[in-house]
């Protein structure tokens, strides 16, 4: 079933020989009991540009996060270039560059200062190099006209391209970019597109968290969307089934004929329980059970929990 946090759609697994990112059951469930990501089976191939797709809170950051090593997961397995994390994260994290929920910056420094800073902290990069890097990164994602310029000065745009450029100061084997384009005119977006696109035929996988299908569709070769699944009741007594499943706290109740439909349930919440509580209160049960959306439903459905469209 199709949980908050679980990858549809027909390229969202595909064979995990070459696989950069591997993800088995992959599951993180906050204090309190809220559910981010469940069971979340991901397949990213060696050298495609990987689109993450989901509204705000389906669990895009944090799977991001669980990938990266910033946080454990609850349970399931997460793989980055073939070593499992967060164990391996000082062997993997030096090969991959990340972009996530926007770059930290010291804004009393130039842009230029601030690479600097990213660059010294990196006990592989070569200090003989340094400022060449950084000068080519600048360029790179069109900074190089305001590298003297502090950083608090610069607009959020240029706050996300700095810190891109922050993440290509060397080469990487895998690009982790969360939202990339937040904050760019439609001139940037080209640009950061036409970018991923060149990373990606020199090699470098990316993996592109997004909640724009038009970004997505533009940009990427594969695509995984999260979404939720809807639980689906099919009884000639719906208003009574209806009644029940929102009194055991199911949102997003409706009722269309002897159909009966609510968001899918969080994993603490058992089938059996809900299906005894219907029979329980004489609901006759025709049909019960999780729908699994296509990626052309999910598409649509998504669509009407925030996102843009039109990019």
């Amino acid at each position: 079933m199709t949980e908050p946090g679980t990858a549809i759609g027909p390229e969202a697994v595909t064979e995990s020989a070459g696989a950069v990112v591997e993800t088995r059951g992959l599951t993180k469930r906050y204090r309190g009991g809220q559910l981010a990501v469940d069971g979340l089976d991901l397949d990213v191939p060696g050298g495609s540009v990987f689109g993450f797709l989901g509204p705000n809170g389906s669990g895009k950051t944090t799977t991001i996060r669980m990938l990266m090593g910033l946080i454990d997961p609850t349970s399931g397995t997460a793989q980055v270039l073939g070593q499992s994390m967060p164990d391996a994260a000082r062997t993997v994290l030096p090969q991959v560059g990340a972009l996530i929920e926007g770059p930290a910056l010291y804004g009393f420094l130039s842009g230029r200062d601030n690479l600097l800073r990213y660059d010294s902290a990196d006990p592989t990069a070569d200090p003989r190099t340094r400022r060449v890097r950084v000068a080519q990164a600048l360029d790179r994602v069109g900074l190089a006209a305001a590298a003297g310029k502090k950083a608090k000065a610069y607009s959020l745009g240029m706050k996300q391209r700095l810190g891109l450029a922050a993440a290509l100061l060397q080469p990487r084997r895998l690009l982790v970019l969360d939202e990339p384009t937040n904050g760019l005119d439609p001139q940037g977006m080209r640009e950061i597109r036409t970018l991923v696109r060149e990373l990606a035929a020199e090699g470098t996988t990316v993996f592109l968290s997004s909640h724009l299908l038009d970004e997505i569709e533009q940009v990427c070769t594969h695509v995984a969307v999260m979404a939720r699944g809807r639980l689906a009741v099919t009884t000639p007594d719906p208003g009574d089934a209806a009644r029940v499943l929102k009194e055991r706290g199911l949102t997003g109740v409706t009722v269309d004929g002897d159909r009966v439909s609510a968001e899918a349930p969080p994993g603490d919440v058992e089938l059996a329980d809900l299906s005894s509580a219907l029979v329980h209160a004489d609901v006759r049960l025709r049909s019960f059970g999780i729908e699994r959306a296509s990626l052309e439903d999910a598409f649509v459905a998504l669509t009407g929990e925030g996102f843009d469209v039109a990019g």
